[in-house]
């Protein structure tokens, strides 16, 4: 290595080593600390967001951004966060946490099924991150229980609600931590064991509403029905739509349906998007196999679509009476059927209704009628032509004259 190459190397070590030792000291400055990811017991709108500042000096947040992968949400910071402080990121208004003022009111609602935080300074450097996009690393979704950082990973919060602006509770006694590396251990090891879990059937689709009233954006919704008399747990499953852009939204940790009880999921909270040309869902077990599937067609306005209430529950049909969280009501004489991805293919015009509320079935045994019309009809006919060129040449051979030889 010659002299010249050298010191071209040292000058640049020397130039670029602030550089390094500030992104080594920054994630350590202001980290994301607790996340009400799931809400509060007063309303799952209620999520609320807790950066800690590590150092000895206060900092001063303007120009910081806390956003989302998906950029829901995207959070522009202002004011101060103090020294071995906190500062608290209320969704919606201040009433999300009562008995604490919030540092900054901020709009976006984060996914039940993980996000991937960022934090980034006013020089845009990233300061800090929480990779949840696969899920929650903790917290539960039915005891409200949060999210809170440890040395070490992360873990639920002893009480519901958790601790919003104050230091987070103790580890727990076992010191089991959540992480994205435990979690892959613990699945890993389930598959080698062989000790993978095996999911209840009952729990199924019930009723969609595609095509709201109001705003599609606000007010779609699914429902979940689950047709044992036992609790089941589905954590871990999944809905995916398969129309358009596809999404997939994942049940958090704590999930639980009661016996013959619903669960009703809005677009909010589970992003995904319901096209009211058509569109299909998957209900999906945390293995990967489908637990239960559905397929509909073009959608009218205010109409749900319904799993109808009488066994086998196995058709579907529009309904004008919405019921999310409660048993399906299709009137009298309204067709119900069952539906396939094969039957979708079927409908040339779009809509899965034409085929199944029985326009093309009627159609098709108009044809078959009138085809079995028109072939008695031609042999006929075609009876009646071979006669009379019988009955023609006959008469010709009687009246042709006899030949003189």
């Amino acid at each position: 290595m010659t002299k010249k190459v050298l010191k071209t190397i040292i000058v640049l070590l020397f130039l670029l080593s602030p550089f390094y030792l500030v992104r080594a000291i920054e994630p350590l400055s202001v980290i994301i600390n607790e996340i009400a990811w799931m809400g509060t017991e007063v309303s799952y709108n209620d999520e609320w967001i807790e950066l800690y500042n590590n150092t000895d000096n206060s900092i001063n947040l303007e120009g910081w951004v806390l956003k989302a992968e998906d950029k829901t949400p995207k959070i522009n910071l202002l004011g101060t966060v103090p020294n071995n402080g906190f500062y608290l990121l209320e969704r919606t208004d201040d009433d999300t946490v009562p008995a604490v003022a919030a540092d900054l009111i901020y709009k976006g609602a984060l996914g039940n099924n993980g996000e991937y935080l960022k934090l980034y300074n006013n020089s845009g450097n990233l300061v800090d991150e929480v990779n949840c996009s696969d899920g929650w690393f903790a917290g539960d979704n039915s005891t409200k229980q949060t999210m809170e950082r440890t040395d070490s990973g992360w873990q639920d919060s002893s009480e519901p609600g958790g601790t919003p602006a104050a230091e987070n509770s103790s580890p727990p006694a076992d010191g089991e931590l959540f992480s994205e590396s435990s979690r892959e251990a613990e699945e890993k090891e389930k598959v080698e064991t062989g000790s993978l879990p095996t999911y209840p059937s009952g729990v199924v689709l019930s009723e969609i509403l595609p095509s709201p009233e109001g705003p599609d954006a606000e007010n779609e919704w699914v429902e979940i029905l689950n047709q044992n008399d036992f609790e089941v747990n589905i954590s871990g499953w999944k809905i995916k739509d398969k129309e358009g852009k596809t999404t997939t939204y994942t049940f958090s940790a704590g999930t639980k349906i009661s016996p013959l009880g619903y669960l009703v999921l809005k677009r909010p909270e589970t992003k995904i998007t319901l096209n009211n040309s058509g569109e299909g869902l998957d209900f999906i077990y945390p293995n990967g196999e489908i637990a239960d599937s559905v397929i509909f067609g073009k959608a009218s306005v205010g109409q749900s679509y319904n799993r109808t209430p009488t066994p086998p529950q196995q058709d579907w049909a529009w309904s004008n009476t919405l019921t999310p969280g409660a048993k399906n009501i299709v009137p009298k004489g309204e067709p119900s059927f069952a539906k396939t991805s094969e039957d979708k293919k079927k409908s040339k015009a779009g809509p899965l209704s034409a085929v199944f509320f029985g326009e093309e079935t009627a159609n098709v045994g108009k044809k078959i009628v009138k085809s079995s019309g028109f072939l008695s009809t031609l042999l006929i006919a075609f009876g009646v032509a071979i006669l009379s060129t019988i009955i023609i040449l006959v008469l010709k051979k009687k009246i042709s004259p006899k030949s003189p030889f």
